[in-house]
Order: structure tokens, then C-alpha cells, then sequence
């Protein structure tokens, strides 16, 4: 099969400008990196497989199986994974409670009981609230779907380990508590997503 199709996150030079505005540390770090690039899958159904696939895995372990998984199948859509059945979907190298997830989901969205385009036309809260009501779906995959979907502007999610080790990075800090973060996720508002990217990048450096 062709592969999924992907993009890049999208934000502008007037973002990277406004982030630079309103914090000084992460500014310096936006310029002297440069434009950083995060992949997008925009198809909300392959998204959201990649998305649970990712869970508790390296990004790199993610990969091999998300190529896995498009060599061996056909399309990856709710249809056509719905014909599958649990074992044939952890063949790919996830384990059963993801490829049981994925499935359950895969026919959820098959039989018409979630439709998953109407979430493009939902506020954020709803789009998670939405997503973490399906078997196997937390706040952190719906807040990943929200950025590698959806292009949702403004999610910074404290349950992302690499953000915090980015921001503890960004600003030499040693600990990181929960109210700090949401002091700095307030200061990136309303462009957050961009900033996430950022530290992403940060964090592996």
C-alpha cells in the first residue's frame, strides 16, 4: 500500500516571533535551533492507531511498528482493521491490550457508532473528552491526536515526559512541579502547539 499520508505541523515565523515576545529563554532557544519540522498525520482514523501505538514506547520503537503495520495491511482504516482480529493486529509488535484497543476501536468507527470526522468541528475539551470515553484512550493520546491530527494550536500536556524534560531544559531547572508548568503553559497561549514542538526538539538535544 502507499504510505499514510503525512505533512508538517504548520506555524509561521509571526508565531515563532510571538513566542520570543512573551518568554525571553525559549525565544533565544526558537532562534538559534531554527524552523523545527513535526510530522502530522491529518486522517483522523490512522492517527489515532499511531497515536496508541506510541503510547509508553520509544519514538523510535513507534516507527518500526507504524512501518510494520503499512507494509503488511492493505489500507489502515476502521473497515479494514475491523476484518482483522486482535492477534493479527499484535503481530505487528504491539502488545495484545493495544492490538485489543485498536481493534475495538476499529469497529466502533466501522459500524457507525462514533463518528470520528465530527471531532474536526469540536472545541478542544470536547474533542478530548470524546476521545478518552473509548477503551484505551488517556488524556495524553487525545492531546497527541489533538497536535499530530488535528493541528490544534494551543496543547502543551503535562503528560508528556519529554515537554517536561524540555522545559526543565529551557529554564535549568531541576524539579518541576505541576504549577509551574501551567505558569509556563499559560505564558505560550494561545500558541502552545508551537511551543511544544519546540521543547520536544529541546529535550533530545
Amino acid at each position: 500500500m502507499a504510505p499514510v499520508a503525512t505533512k508538517y505541523f504548520s506555524y509561521s515565523s509571526e508565531d515563532v516571533q510571538y513566542l520570543a515576545g512573551v518568554d525571553e529563554k525559549l525565544g533565544a532557544a526558537m532562534f538559534r535551533m531554527g524552523k523545527v519540522r513535526r510530522v502530522v498525520i491529518p486522517e483522523l482514523f490512522p492517527a489515532l492507531v499511531h497515536a496508541i501505538v506510541a503510547q509508553l514506547i520509544s519514538a523510535k520503537s513507534a516507527q518500526t511498528v507504524w512501518e510494520r503495520m503499512q507494509d503488511q495491511w492493505d489500507e489502515i482504516t476502521p473497515q479494514a482493521l475491523a476484518m482483522l482480529t486482535a492477534d493479527d493486529i499484535q503481530r505487528c509488535g504491539i502488545t495484545m491490550k493495544k492490538a485489543v484497543c485498536i481493534h475495538t476501536i476499529a469497529e466502533t468507527v466501522a459500524s457507525g457508532a462514533l463518528n470520528l470526522d465530527e471531532l474536526y468541528h469540536l472545541p478542544d475539551n470536547e474533542v478530548i473528552r470524546k476521545l478518552t470515553a473509548l477503551h484505551g484512550i488517556g488524556m495524553w493520546t487525545a492531546e497527541m491526536m489533538l497536535i499530530h491530527c488535528m493541528e490544534r494550536r494551543d496543547i502543551v500536556s503535562w503528560g508528556d515526559i519529554a515537554i517536561r524534560r524540555g522545559m526543565k531544559k529551557l529554564y535549568g531547572l531541576d524539579e518541576l512541579t505541576k504549577a509551574q508548568f501551567d505558569r509556563y503553559r499559560a505564558v505560550y497561549s494561545p500558541l502552545g502547539s508551537v511551543a511544544s514542538i519546540y521543547l520536544w526538539e529541546l529535550s533530545f538535544e
